[in-house]
């Protein structure tokens, strides 16, 4: 079984932009499910289609496998539930850690979160200054979720 180990954070300011290592624009687009969520996601000329347990926090199950693009292209098309996410995915090293910076697009403009991937959950990495508050509990910023209930459409407290 893969285990994905995954801290989500907002930022604080736009200093990691001048540490941005590759972009690559993606769209992906969810198939549905109860205790899982299926994905399609298309970038750089590539697809695979990744299944991810639901658990709220920073562990959980996932499964990726690439496909032929056509395929991935048609899934997409026919398939996805509700509205395609848009986004850029930023890669930006910070210490021995590589940070993928997900700026959305679409009904999720103006949301942009930074991931990490960790070998454990008690893992220790270098926190930049960039970096915001903590979101990985809070499944209101989950792909899954931002196709339903888009960031554009959030009640401002």
């Amino acid at each position: 079984m893969a285990l994905e180990i995954e801290r989500k954070f907002l930022l604080a300011s736009e200093a990691w932009r001048a540490q941005v290592e590759s972009s690559q624009r993606l769209a992906q687009g969810y198939l549905g499910g109860t205790r899982a969520s299926v994905r399609v996601r298309i970038g750089g000329g590539r697809a695979w289609l990744n299944i991810k347990s639901r658990e709220l926090g920073h562990s959980r199950q996932e499964y990726e496998y690439e496909i032929p693009l056509v395929d991935g292209e048609a899934m997409l098309a026919s398939l996805a539930d509700g509205a395609v996410i848009e986004k850029t995915r930023h890669l930006v090293r910070q210490g021995a850690h590589l940070w993928e910076i997900d700026e959305f697009a679409g009904d999720n403009r103006g949301l942009i979160v930074a991931e990490i991937e960790l070998a454990h959950p008690d893992e220790c990495f270098e926190r930049p200054a960039w970096l915001g508050a903590e979101v990985t509990d809070d499944a209101r910023y989950y792909n899954s979720n931002l196709v339903a209930h888009p960031y554009t459409r959030w009640e401002v407290a």
